[in-house]
Parts: C-alpha cells; sequence; structure tokens
C-alpha cells in the first residue's frame, strides 16, 4: 500500500516538473538576450529574483529525487533482492579428500592413499644416569 502511495506521489511530481520547466522562460529571454547582449557582466548571465516557477521547480526536483530513491529501494526489498547465495542456500558438512599425490611418484590406479592420522607424542628420551663419583 505505501509503496502505490509513492508511487502515485512520484507521477504526479513527474508531470508537475515537465509542466513547470516548460513553462519557465530561458536566461535570455529578454530583448537584449535576442542581439546577443547578456545584460551584466556575470559568469552565467543577470540573475533575477527567484520566481515562483524556480522555487515550484526547485521543490519538485527534491520531491521527484525522494520518491525515485524510495521507490528504488522499496522495489529492491520487494523482489527479495536483498539476499545472497550464502543466505539461501543450506549449509552443508565439509567434503574430506584425499592428498594428491607429488608429481613424479608413481602410485599404481585403484590404491588407496592413506590419510595421515592425528600424531601421538613421543615419550621424551630418558637422561642417562650420570656415574656415581668415589
Amino acid at each position: 500500500m505505501f509503496y502505490i502511495a509513492v508511487l502515485l506521489v512520484h507521477i504526479l511530481v513527474c508531470v508537475f516538473l515537465i509542466i513547470v520547466v516548460l513553462l519557465q522562460s530561458g536566461k535570455a529571454a529578454d530583448l537584449a538576450g535576442a542581439f546577443g547582449g547578456m545584460g551584466s557582466q556575470t559568469a552565467f548571465g543577470p540573475r533575477g529574483s527567484a520566481t515562483l516557477l524556480s522555487k515550484a521547480t526547485t521543490i519538485s526536483a527534491v520531491v521527484f529525487m525522494i520518491t525515485s530513491l524510495s521507490l528504488s529501494i522499496l522495489a529492491t526489498k520487494r523482489a527479495g533482492l536483498g539476499t545472497t547465495v550464502l543466505e539461501t542456500k543450506p549449509v552443508s558438512a565439509p567434503v574430506k579428500s584425499a592428498p594428491v599425490p607429488a608429481p613424479g611418484s608413481s602410485v599404481p590406479a585403484g590404491t588407496p592413499i592413506p590419510l595421515p592420522g592425528p600424531t601421538q607424542p613421543s615419550p621424551a628420551p630418558a637422561q642417562p644416569q650420570p656415574a656415581p663419583r668415589k
């Protein structure tokens, strides 16, 4: 329901933004602009006061960006694209494989290769007893 409401607001803002932009006049729409004069020495031409149309354009552009981001986030959540393969695939036990024989060693086909097992610590070597002194 929230997605539909945001979508309707987005469509209305799009139509409003198109109309407001088309109604505005260009920067060089006065008589001086027709003959190449800009009327001021600024880099981007004369800057007039902000009109109602320019304020409406700014506000509708901000609302358009917010609704665009909201729609993309909501669409991603609805589609379930936020999951990864690791989250959907069940975890299985790791498979033990036999070690690969070293190159150059010849092992006949079908011969099982023994796996190294846990090694047991060897007992410490006995210390020789010093000879008794006389």
